[in-house]
């Protein structure tokens, strides 16, 4: 199922949730290091993007697993970011990404009104919604994960939302994020947070931090969900 321009205005306008500002402490354990960042007030999609939304914006759907309400999976980083960028430009906001594809240096203006993938501080704060708990219920009954997927992804919205209303943080798909892992041992590489419809339960938590290359990487548990400066 498509759906129109102005029927994108009204999902930006109603799935939006107003996170407040806080901070957050977040650990590597390959390098056993701890940080705690602050963080400003911000808005984040309820949602993993589906597949209708990301149809409508590029015209495209990659998704291993079709269905309109499914989240988008099976893109890159750069995928997710250039979404951002068309979403924003589409509702007559300003990119937040330059992106040289020649040289593959992606660029993030942080200050601008448009879209973006979150940081992991701001993925794992929303996620966490102001406690310091790995999960925000029973697993079982806040995502989808190995024991109950049934080796696919399922519709967004089907399991509990946490306490400020974000569904699927946990499971589902895995979501990309704005931040460079460790590029003095990876590169490029960006990452990703929140566990997939694989994955056994110990890997489906709140501080659960992987990554990948950003322009070659993608797979069928893995989407993003899109944030927006207040």
């Amino acid at each position: 199922m498509n759906v129109t321009k102005i029927d994108i205005e009204a999902i930006i306008a109603e799935q939006m949730i107003q996170i407040p500002k806080g901070t957050i402490e977040l650990r590597d354990d390959r390098i056993k290091e701890k940080w705690t960042t602050e963080i400003k007030s911000f808005f984040i999609l309820k949602y993993p993007v589906t597949q209708d939304l990301y149809l409508t914006v590029t015209n495209q759907n990659p998704s291993t697993f079709q269905g309109g309400k499914l989240p988008v999976e099976t893109v890159s980083w750069i995928d997710a970011v250039s979404f951002c960028n068309a979403l924003s430009e589409s509702l007559g906001k300003d990119k937040c990404y330059e992106i040289d594809l020649v040289t593959e240096i992606v660029t993030l203006n942080s200050e601008a009104n448009g879209f973006r993938l979150p940081t992991e501080a701001e993925w794992q704060f929303a996620c966490q919604a102001g406690t310091k708990d790995i999960r925000y219920g029973v697993l079982s009954e806040i995502a989808w994960f190995k024991e109950n997927s049934n080796n696919h992804t399922q519709e967004v919205g089907q399991k509990m939302p946490n306490d400020w209303g974000l569904y699927d943080m946990l499971g589902n798909v895995w979501e990309w994020c704005t931040d460079i892992y460790d590029e003095t041992v990876y590169g490029s590489y960006r990452v990703f947070r929140g566990g997939g419809w694989c994955d056994q339960e110990r890997s489906v938590m709140a501080t659960t931090r992987r990554r990948s290359h950003p322009f070659s990487f993608k797979i069928d548990d893995l989407g993003f969900r899109i944030v927006k400066n207040k």
